[in-house]
């Protein structure tokens, strides 16, 4: 190949502009050198043998020289050959992407094979030394190192768009309001993206001696409610950073959700945890709790709640064992079993549910497989089709091999677009008003979701950014039209960010995670975020994704983590409550159950004293 490259050289280069001072002969002995042919019939008939006052020795050194040249020009070509095709690998489909990525990971394969091979006393005896082995494996390694650099850089400007032109801008928009004109303020406030840009740390909530699962405002925004690990609840007045109210759950493991129901002054927080109860607190108006008590129990954990936006009294709950509970506390029996959620005839347990605020009779599902689900609460039949209405998916994980979950799911303000997070993927955006079966809008990436049941969530009041915490402890932001990222955190210490609840009106955030604190953000920031650093970990959290994808194994099952849990727990000396003995936790109490009425799991009841 070289000798075929330099001879295109010498006529595409010399034949046309030749050395002064160099006849056609010279060329033709060039040529001839070049080639390193010996017979001088392929010679041209008009060149002549060596010149007279020319000696033999005195021809190579000149064609040595041309052929050095030659060399030169090879190079630049080839260079600019991997340029281009370098240019074509960015713009390719993922799925080109990752089969160059395998392709090179198989050539480098081969070549070490062969290495061992060619080794003396490993095949082939060769006269190379050790130390020219040693060179061309770190020569081989840099080649590997830059094209998986390359590879990186164009997976990371993949489907993205041009961020658009800024709609909001505070000067004018204050004049406006001194005039009169400013109806749609706080609306273009909270959804403006140098806001956003600005946001900053402005406090840590300290009260919990566990992680802290979940956070909820008020409708008003006035109060915050968080659960631990640490079994409490606390309600805190977080613009003066205190807490108006501590009780103890009454869950007998990690409380992963409690909300305020809308329009109930505040006096009712619905809860679920680990253990699979779903319980109630009444709170009254003098900060302190009357009792808890439990309306529901699944069989597995239950990891969230799903609020009707106007309903005082009733909400969805969803669990590991499949099943969602529509509950009405207005009724003896609250628990209703709306639907057990399969693929087939397999169940799929669940970790996220949300109702559609612009249509509360459907709901979103998603769990231990790849389908996002929607239901219609006036119409489930699971001899039609499971009872699903619609199933979501990215079209490259419905055939994957890859043992995808969702983790979390949202609607958007107006009920239109659905926003999933996959475990070890990224985050995907669906209309949600698209037919059955259609593939995401856009796809948010460079965060990490694999140590944890990770939240994401919208921002602003039109849900115009994403939202997410990651396994490197940062918290991102992605506009969300474009895909890119805005702002970027360092939101937990501990290493994960779990949950991350936008205030309903301001342009503020509360995120908690591994640490036992809640910390509070606001767009205070003198100057916008300069996303330094942003590059380097998004870089690193794919490498981590796809080296834990090369070599992942089957991984513990939850169910089972939590029955050994339970058993190591139940070795120990149960709490007491009152100077009575607890109740102990058995399987039975994991049978079916409806309604609250059902085999015991523990105390129904818990009366709550004020912290």
């Amino acid at each position: 190949m070289a000798d075929k490259s330099s001879e295109s050289s010498i006529q595409n280069g010399r034949a046309e502009d030749p050395d002064p001072g160099e006849g056609s002969g010279s060329e033709g002995g060039a040529s001839g050198s070049v080639q390193g042919q010996t017979h001088t019939d392929t010679a041209p008939a008009d060149t002549p043998p060596f010149p007279e006052g020319h000696a033999p020795g005195t021809e190579r050194t000149r064609h040595q020289r041309e052929e050095e040249e030659d060399e030169e020009d090879t190079d630049s070509m080839d260079s600019s050959g991997l340029y281009s095709l370098t240019e074509e690998g960015e713009r390719g489909s993922e799925g080109g992407r990752g089969g160059e990525r395998q392709r090179r990971a198989k050539e480098s394969e081969g070549r070490k094979r062969r290495r061992e091979r060619e080794r003396p006393g490993g095949g082939t005896t060769r006269g190379s030394s050790s130390s020219d082995e040693d060179e061309e494996e770190e020569e081989e390694e840099e080649l590997d190192e830059e094209e998986d650099e390359q590879a990186m850089e164009a997976w990371l400007g993949a489907e993205l768009r041009e961020l658009a032109v800024p709609s909001w801008r505070a000067v004018p928009s204050l004049r406006a309001r001194e005039i009169g004109r400013g109806a749609q303020f706080v609306k273009r406030v909270c959804g403006a993206r140098g806001l956003v840009q600005r946001l900053e740390l402005q406090a840590r909530l300290e009260r919990h001696t566990g992680c802290v699962n979940t956070l909820h405002f008020n409708p008003s925004g006035t109060r915050l409610a968080s659960g631990s690990d640490d079994l409490r609840v606390v309600i805190w007045d977080w613009a003066r950073r205190r807490a108006e109210l501590e009780f103890d759950s009454g869950h007998k493991s990690n409380v992963f959700q409690a909300k305020f129901l809308p329009h109930s002054g505040d006096s009712t927080l619905a809860m679920c945890a680990r253990d699979g109860q779903i319980r109630v607190a009444e709170l009254s108006a003098t900060q302190r709790c009357k009792n808890t008590k439990r309306v529901a129990q699944h069989k597995g954990a239950a990891h969230k709640l799903a609020l009707e936006p106007d309903s005082p009294c009733s909400f969805l709950s969803a669990g590991e064992d499949a099943v969602v509970f529509g509950i009405d506390l207005r009724l003896d029996r609250p628990a209703t079993k709306l639907v057990v959620v399969k693929e087939g005839d397999k169940k799929v347990g669940l970790y996220t549910i949300f109702v559609n605020p612009a249509n509360t009779h459907h709901f979103a599902v998603g769990g231990r497989d790849q389908y996002v689900r929607i239901y219609d609460q006036r119409k489930i039949n699971e001899n039609d089709n499971n009872g699903v209405l619609k199933k979501f998916c990215p079209s490259h994980l419905v055939s994957s091999e890859s043992k995808t979950n969702i983790t979390c799911l949202v609607y958007s303000h107006d009920g239109t677009e659905l926003l999933a997070s996959y475990n070890d993927e990224d985050i995907y955006l669906f209309n949600s008003q698209h037919s059955d079966g259609a593939d995401y809008c856009r796809r948010y990436k460079g965060h990490r979701n694999n140590a944890t049941v990770k939240g994401v969530n919208f921002f602003g009041p039109c849900s115009e950014f994403v939202v997410s915490g990651s396994d490197c402890g940062h918290i991102y932001l992605w506009d969300k039209q474009s895909a890119r990222v805005v702002q970027y955190m360092e939101g937990d210490k501990g290493g994960v960010v779990n949950c991350l609840e936008p205030h309903p009106h301001l342009p503020g955030l509360a995120t908690s995670g591994l640490d036992h604190d809640v910390k509070l953000w606001a767009p205070t920031a003198e100057t916008p975020t300069s996303l330094k650093g942003l590059k380097e970990v998004m870089k690193k959290n794919k490498r981590e994704r796809d080296e834990d994808s090369v070599r992942h194994g089957d991984q513990y099952d939850t169910q089972l983590l939590w029955f050994l849990m339970r058993h190591m727990r139940h070795r120990r000396p149960q709490r007491t409550r009152g100077g009575g003995t607890g109740d102990g936790d058995t399987d039975d109490s994991w049978s079916s159950a409806d309604s609250s009425d059902e085999e015991d799991m523990g105390p129904d009841h818990v009366q709550c004293m004020s912290s």
